[in-house]
């Protein structure tokens, strides 16, 4: 295998990994909240200014629909490949194996839950990985009563995506034949470029993406009609008037986290953001002289942060106790994806996918400090308030501030 050849791995580590995902039993968490929970596809448009979302949702409990396909498509493997300089016809193999039956524990299509208004919360990961990659998040969120709005970003950050684009001899009418997809693979950096130059112009679409999909949720709760391009059974009219739109919250990871940042600077109707492990290099200097006016929770691993970066984070909420920080001990950036929980123990901690804490322990301070953090800032009547601690750095596996050294160097 792959890894066996470019790293030298041990026999046991060839064994696990040639075992497969889902044969060795690894899974992604499902979600721990009341309600069963449904995912689905979201594009609109036919060009790469469209919107594309995944959006989890509580669901009418039907256990006769499938759980959703974790990887979606092959080009998401050949793009993961690009990024970790595979050839892609190798790598694709390898992910096929390793985790193509790996399945998110959400039911594709499922029908929606009405009844209530739901608190609306928009998602966004790192850079590399699309819509699907945080699912063990996003269900635990939705499994909660929240609507999660999981944006795919066009701005090459990502191993891969897509838009459907009409095919030059289709007929006028509109069917899913008469589309193809085009896909748009992550873009490294070209000889001379300055990556916080790149990164900055990156992270302004994305936060201009996760306002048009707050934007075209909010259409959709308020009974407009929104032609979806990609075929699924979901009736979208559902939604109708079932998004609580005085709460809304953003919420991301790494490169994501930074997106959080800047979303919440251009865009006042999310009352509040979460950032996890932020990349703080694409944070624009225009975004710390304007500073960000909502409460922000920065969830930062153990093992990723550095001083630059916990001070930029620090300049951002110096004298605001509406913005906390906290520190999962034993955790590691790849802590927050679904990539911790796919990996057999040796592969995880060799790739730095696992950290030393349980991933599930992990995800769960993480996801119960969120909750605690969007009950007080989102107004909720919920019992989320009975992980308050956490928030403050109380508790197993969690400290207030950081871990990082920041006195000064001579």
């Amino acid at each position: 295998l792959l890894a066996v050849w470019k790293h030298g791995l041990s026999a046991k580590a060839a064994t696990e990994m040639g075992s497969g995902g889902s044969e060795k039993g690894y899974r992604i968490p499902a979600g721990k909240g009341p309600h069963a929970v449904g995912c689905t596809d979201l594009m609109t448009g036919n060009a790469a200014e469209g919107s594309f979302l995944r959006l989890y949702y509580p669901s009418c409990d039907d256990t006769d629909i499938e759980e959703t396909p974790w990887i979606p498509d092959k080009e998401y493997y050949q793009g993961l490949s690009d990024f970790l300089n595979m050839y892609r016809v190798v790598g694709e193999r390898l992910f096929q194996y390793y985790v193509g039956s790996v399945t998110c524990p959400a039911k594709s299509n499922a029908a929606f839950k009405p009844g209530e208004k739901y608190p609306l919360l928009a998602q966004r990961g790192l850079s590399f990985v699309c819509r699907t990659i945080y699912s063990a998040i996003c269900i635990e969120m939705a499994s909660q009563g929240f609507l999660v709005a999981a944006v795919e970003h066009r701005d090459e950050s990502a191993s891969a995506t897509y838009f459907c684009k009409k095919k030059a001899d289709s007929e006028p009418e509109e069917s899913a034949s008469s589309v193809e997809k085009e896909w748009i693979y992550y873009r490294k950096l070209r000889a001379g470029e300055e990556e916080r130059c790149v990164r900055h112009k990156q992270v302004q679409q994305r936060a201009q993406e996760c306002i048009k999909a707050l934007n075209l949720i909010l259409k959709i709760n308020s009974g407009e009609e929104v032609m979806n391009v990609l075929t699924s059974g979901f009736d979208w009219n559902r939604l109708k008037d079932s998004v609580d739109t005085s709460r809304i919250a953003v919420m991301g990871h790494s490169f994501g986290g930074a997106t959080v940042i800047e979303s919440l600077s251009k865009e006042i109707r999310f009352r509040c953001g979460i950032a996890l492990d932020a990349w703080m290099l694409p944070v624009g200097d225009d975004t710390y002289q304007s500073s960000v006016q909502q409460p922000l929770l920065f969830i930062n691993s153990e093992k990723f942060q550095w001083a630059s970066n916990i001070l930029k984070m620090r300049k951002l909420s110096s004298n605001d106790t509406n913005k906390k920080m906290i520190t999962i001990k034993g955790s590691v950036h790849q802590s927050f994806p679904d990539f911790t929980f796919v990996s057999g123990e040796i592969i995880g901690k060799f790739f730095k996918l696992k950290g030393e804490i349980d991933p599930n322990e992990a995800i769960d301070i993480c996801n119960h400090a969120s909750l605690a953090f969007l009950q007080k800032h989102l107004s909720l009547k919920r019992d989320f308030d009975k992980w308050d601690s956490l928030v403050d750095g109380i508790g197993p596996n969690v400290i207030s501030g950081t871990n990082i050294d920041l006195s000064p160097t001579e």
